[in-house]
């Protein structure tokens, strides 16, 4: 007798995923252990009950979600507004971003999948289309290609400190604002409402990126870097200080996720070197950056930091090659850890694709100083461009240091909606971080206003 709650999980699965799924996927998907025959029947009998249609023959075999026109439209609409996501997603991204937001139970529990980084072979295999690649060395070129390494990435250090740490930090939950972190790295001032853990992330940040930056000559893909990398990463922050800097030698869990990583040391070292090797070997510095971004996430190679540690080194190749950084402006935290999801529990790398190439784009566009002049404007700024424009007035006519103007914009994003605070804060700590003489015009300020500001500003 077959059991309905089988059936059930077996058509929303399929239903998830817009383009089809063939039966050996399915396998793996489901959250419970089924033979290959007895699945087959189960797909014959939600056919027979017009709950699914099969398409192809063989091995091209794949199974839909039977849902009429009218259904199937809505279904889209409502999945779009589920996402909650500012990324464009492809339909394979949308794919993933369904199955990883299943219920945990409903997820088939998976361990580390060695054969995922084996098979990959440098140059010869990518996880970026030939496409990809350009769009992403157009974005990227700073015309600076010619120069020593690490020329391009001096030039913005001051700047590259600020973002890097901040939505790096952001990114594991730190609450740190923009200006926070400002005032923190070049002032050395505390706010009195964070806790030394997450003023202790930010430091570390900033040291980590000191050190690829004025080593540009030294760092790669090899043990030195990663290791120290990740020993300023984790530098008064994980329990036992001695793993600060050396490779995990037990067994850890990921939360929120079925997936369990390597917990074997011997395996774990090798895998490490492995993707070293690997990566070392990969000439495309997009792609060198990717690979890093998804395969030590994925061995989990170290007790804690793991992605912080693949998220700064993504920059190596980019800098060396003169490129602009990868600094991970704007982008939203569950987006990022949906993507790490759909490599940890499904070896799919599309969603976190999504996620790298619209990352990259606005990373580039802001160090190249044109984000202002490309795409389509900002419709939170239309929406709150009189709001910007007031509190950003207000603190300069007022010549307000960083620690006043920082409760000003707390006091002003009281009076907004509580989805938007956060993003009205860091638009408007942007704008006074970008602040200069050739556009401050655009805020009805005077030039002895902004004269006296600046002053106390930078001071």
């Amino acid at each position: 007798m077959e059991n309905r709650d089988e059936l059930q999980l077996i058509k929303e699965i399929i239903a998830s995923t817009s383009d089809g799924i063939g039966i050996e996927q399915l396998l793996r998907l489901l959250p419970f252990q089924i033979e290959k025959r007895a699945l087959q029947r189960r797909l014959k009998s939600l056919r027979e009950k017009n709950l699914i249609l099969k398409k192809g023959e063989a091995r091209s075999t794949k199974y839909y979600a039977n849902v009429p026109e009218q259904t199937q439209d809505s279904r889209k609409i409502i999945s779009e507004e589920e996402l909650k996501s500012t990324i464009p997603l492809s339909h394979e991204g949308k794919d993933v971003w369904a199955l990883v937001s299943r219920p945990v139970a409903q997820r088939k529990p998976v361990g580390y999948e060695r054969s995922f980084l084996e098979n990959y072979r440098p140059n010869i295999d990518s996880f970026l289309s030939k496409e990809e690649k350009q769009k992403l060395a157009e974005w990227g070129n700073t015309r600076n290609g010619e120069q020593p390494a690490g020329t391009y990435a001096r030039e913005i250090l001051n700047r590259l400190l600020i973002d890097l740490s901040w939505n790096s930090s952001r990114l594991e939950g730190n609450t740190y604002s923009l200006l926070d972190t400002e005032l923190l790295i070049h002032n050395g001032k505390t706010p009195s409402n964070k806790s030394p853990m997450e003023t202790q992330m930010i430091l570390n940040h900033k040291e980590a990126i000191e050190f690829l930056v004025e080593s540009s000559d030294e760092v790669g893909f090899n043990r030195y870097t990663f290791l120290n990398l990740h020993a300023l990463l984790s530098n008064n922050l994980l329990p036992n200080p001695a793993a600060s800097g050396r490779l995990r030698t037990f067994g850890v869990g990921i939360t929120n996720s079925v997936y369990t990583p390597l917990g074997i040391p011997q395996l774990i070292e090798e895998s490490f070197d492995l993707i070293l090797a690997k990566a070392s070997q990969i000439q495309n510095p997009f792609e060198q950056a990717f690979f890093v971004l998804v395969q030590l996430p994925y061995l989990q190679p170290f007790d804690d930091v793991n992605k912080r540690v693949s998220r700064l080194a993504a920059n190596i190749p980019l800098n060396r090659h003169n490129l602009a950084p990868l600094s991970f402006i704007d982008v939203p935290e569950e987006s990022y850890i949906k993507g790490i999801l759909g490599i940890y529990e499904l070896n799919r790398i599309e969603l976190f694709k999504d996620v790298f190439l619209w990352a990259y784009e606005r990373s580039a566009l802001r160090y190249a100083a044109i984000r202002q002049s490309l795409g389509e404007p900002d419709p939170f700024r239309m929406k709150y461009r009189e709001e910007i424009r007031g509190i950003v007035s207000l603190i300069v006519s007022n010549a307000m240091d960083k620690e006043a103007a920082s409760q000003a914009i707390k006091s002003e994003v009281k009076k907004l909606a509580e989805p938007d605070r956060s993003r009205f804060s860091e638009v408007v700590e942007t704008e006074l971080l970008g602040l200069h003489e050739g556009n401050f015009a655009r805020y009805r300020i005077r030039p002895s206003e902004f004269t006296a500001w600046k002053k106390r500003w930078d001071s």
